[in-house]
């Protein structure tokens, strides 16, 4: 192929290319997506971060304490304190100092914790029984109507035969004056667009406020302290009674206040109204990652190594080397035992070998003593002049007086060639 025809080749693919280019933009059509990727991780570790921001914007001073020991630097004046956590390990030291804290003209709201015990005639929640406050459950209520309705329809069927006669008597009403029975439907849902929620009334107010609280729960104010309330049907959510200088709001659940849930009807709107004109303290615990769940995530591998470091520590300072010796006796030890500790130490140290070596220089030096110049003699004259000095066979003599090898001799075999040994040096 010429240059010519490659440069039109390479020409050509370019044209194709800008061609199908073109036409792929040609085809494109721009669109808009959303992605939802949830709450923000503010948002959920702070289940509460929504109602802080919502009293920023009303001009609400707002902060947050993980504990009551904000009590001890928080004036009462000015300030509503919101215990809106758990209080299960609360005090009777902190409940009485949240109390003065409000008697002394603070604000404090807090949430009923603990159901009241007719049995024990008491509950868990310091707070609602220094108050003298009973959280019931709403199906109770249910069924002690029912109770007093049966009472009362006892008391009504005595009467029943008496009221009987008196109808009899009467003379029935006539057309003109009979009132119609039921009203407009549409005037009743007008009354009670939201039967299910809690409504609170104001004065100067036309139409309460609806809250989304929790109709399984119900307070009960024993002392009749309360001087605003707001209720559910049969059922009673929220408290507010005054104490001291101050003032105490009880709630049956704070989760009307949760990211989710305070845009929700006039939660909000709550929220707003029992902190105006005052600073609010936010108490409860934000989700954190303890120091494990840290660790864990970002060192793995160092805890992996740390944890099998501590096995094998484990197991070396566990692991026992032979059985368990008996305690030492402090008594004075015999000459034997003197000797066997010494044999079995030489035994240890210095081996077979060394030791049958040392029996048999003896055997040599005695020999020199009784045959001077023995040393200076071949091994086969030496075995002849020991036989002849002891009387016994050669055979025996050259067998004790060989040189040992390498090779360790079983028990029998060594006792045996030191008994030999013995028996010819204790001859010459």
């Amino acid at each position: 192929m010429t240059r010519r025809a490659r440069i039109l080749l390479a020409i050509a693919l370019i044209l194709a290319l800008a061609g199908l280019g073109l036409y792929v933009l040609g085809k494109l059509q721009p669109y808009e997506e959303t992605l939802k990727h949830g709450a923000a991780p503010e948002a959920r570790a702070n289940e509460y971060l929504a109602a802080e921001h919502f009293l920023r914007l009303q001009k609400i001073t707002v902060s947050r304490a993980d504990g009551l020991q904000v009590l001890s630097t928080l004036p009462p004046a000015g300030h509503t304190l919101m215990l809106l956590g758990s209080r299960h390990n609360m005090t009777p030291r902190q409940a009485r100092q949240a109390l003065d804290w409000a008697a002394q003209g603070g604000h404090l709201l807090f949430v009923a914790e603990s159901i009241w015990d007719e049995e024990a005639g008491t509950s868990e929640d310091l707070l609602l029984n220094s108050l003298g406050i009973h959280q019931q459950l709403s199906e109770e209520l249910d069924e002690d109507s029912k109770n007093g309705d049966e009472a009362a329809s006892d008391e009504d069927n005595s009467s029943e035969a008496v009221k009987a006669e008196d109808a009899e008597e009467a003379d029935a009403p006539s057309a003109d004056e009979a009132q119609p029975a039921t009203d407009d439907p549409e005037e009743q849902a007008e009354a009670d667009r939201y039967p299910e929620l809690t409504k609170l009334y104001l004065e100067n107010e036309e139409a309460p406020a609806y809250i989304d609280f929790d109709t399984e729960f119900h307070l009960y104010d024993t002392q009749n302290r309360a001087h605003a309330w707001a209720n559910s049907g049969d059922s009673t959510h929220m408290l507010q009674l005054d104490h001291g200088k101050g003032l105490i709001t009880v709630l049956t659940d704070a989760w009307i206040w949760q990211n989710e849930n305070i845009a929700d009807y006039d939660n909000a709107w709550l929220l707003w109204y029992l902190s105006q004109d005052s600073s609010v303290t936010l108490v409860y615990s934000s989700e954190r990652d303890d120091l494990f769940s840290q660790l864990l995530r970002h060192f793995p591998a160092a805890l992996a190594a740390l944890a099998l470091l501590v096995i094998l520590l484990l197991w070396h300072v566990g692991m026992r080397h032979g059985p368990l010796q008996a305690p030492p006796s402090h008594a004075r030890r015999q000459l034997e035992e003197h000797l066997r500790g010494s044999a079995d130490f030489l035994m240890r140290r210095v081996g077979q070998a060394h030791l049958l070596h040392n029996l048999q220089r003896d055997i040599q030096r005695r020999a020199r003593h009784r045959h001077p110049g023995f040393e200076r003699l071949p091994v086969a004259e030496q075995w002849q002049i020991l036989g002849r000095l002891t009387r016994i066979p050669t055979s025996a003599i050259s067998q004790a007086m060989r040189p040992q090898g390498t090779q360790r001799l079983s028990a029998a075999d060594f006792t045996r060639q030191v008994t030999n040994l013995q028996t010819l040096r204790n001859s010459i």
